[in-house]
């Protein structure tokens, strides 16, 4: 599995090394969770630099497209040349948003009526695009999912692993990255969150 990342300029460190570092414990079994960026650098709204791993029309191909938030997302959400790059499908690709992401999956018109999170500053712009926005960290609908908060990133991970592999799998990359002495706290946590929005999926945490 091939997984895009989207980091732009600007971008919450949070959402994109968390979710990455967890998608990348199935690097084993073959999968590849890659930081995708329009330009070759990028830096962070704390002023960390990183260089791409893919460029953006990666995300075109990739299996799934993760799409993390920033301090300037409202300008990428305005710049027409690089929302015309974005040519996600949610009809053969599981797309997730976190926080301020949530609004480029509403300027794409990936979100339609269904109800969405994102982070309480990126809030009224999602309502203002048109988005209903609900009161929790992660929701998912059919292969579109949106999380709220910067630490829900975790839950971003947990539905996609669980989506793509199993749940099983989930599981022990939460297990994994969890805090020692809260292990299976923060299992139970993550599955507990993504649970409902697995469609067929077998679940067979306790």
């Amino acid at each position: 599995m091939q997984i895009a990342v989207l980091t732009f300029d600007g971008f919450n460190e949070l959402d994109s090394f968390i979710a990455a570092g967890i998608l990348n414990r199935m690097r084993a079994k073959g999968w590849g969770a890659y930081i995708t960026s329009p330009t070759p650098e990028v830096t962070s709204m704390n002023g960390v630099t990183v260089r791409r791993q893919q460029p953006l029309e990666f995300a075109a191909t990739a299996d799934a497209v993760l799409i993390g938030s920033g301090v300037k997302t409202r300008d990428v959400a305005k710049d027409p040349v690089i929302l015309g790059q974005l040519n996600l499908n949610p009809a053969r690709q599981l797309i997730g948003a976190q926080c301020s992401g949530t609004l480029l999956l509403a300027k794409l018109g990936l979100l339609g009526g269904l109800p969405a999170c994102t982070d309480l500053t990126t809030k009224p712009w999602v309502l203002e695009a048109g988005v209903d926005v609900i009161d929790a960290p992660f929701v998912a609908h059919g292969n579109v999912a949106t999380a709220g908060g910067c630490l829900a990133s975790q839950y971003l991970a947990t539905w996609m692993i669980a989506r793509m592999a199993t749940v099983e799998d989930a599981m022990e990359a939460i297990h994994y990255v969890a805090p020692v002495g809260e292990k299976d706290r923060y299992v139970t946590q993550a599955i507990d969150a993504v649970r409902p929005h697995l469609l067929d999926c077998a679940v067979h945490a306790a």
